[in-house]
């Protein structure tokens, strides 16, 4: 997923070269705990799209819900090479 790639490295651009107005420098400026929270809200609200059975709905959160992870992921050092070792590890 390419796309996921090219995200994330926009996203480690950011903490390195700040931009006003960013709102990937909004979050992480903000730190840890509030990026958890807009993970956790992602997170409700794609279960909830589902529930609701909308599929668009879903594939939008699901959208909001992985680049907030991401930046979680950049918050906390973790590489996307790390997340495909453990899921490779799974396998």
């Amino acid at each position: 997923m390419d796309i996921i790639k090219e995200l994330y490295s926009v996203i480690l651009d950011r903490q390195k070269n700040p931009e006003e107005g960013s709102y990937t420098n909004y979050l992480l400026g903000k730190g840890t705990e509030k990026i958890c929270k807009k993970v956790g809200e992602e997170a409700v609200e794609t279960a909830i799209a589902a529930a609701k059975g909308s599929k668009s709905e879903v594939i939008a959160e699901i959208a909001d819900l992985e680049y907030h992870v991401l930046v979680l992921m950049a918050d906390m050092g973790i590489t996307l090479d790390d997340v495909e070792k453990e899921l490779r590890s799974r396998r």
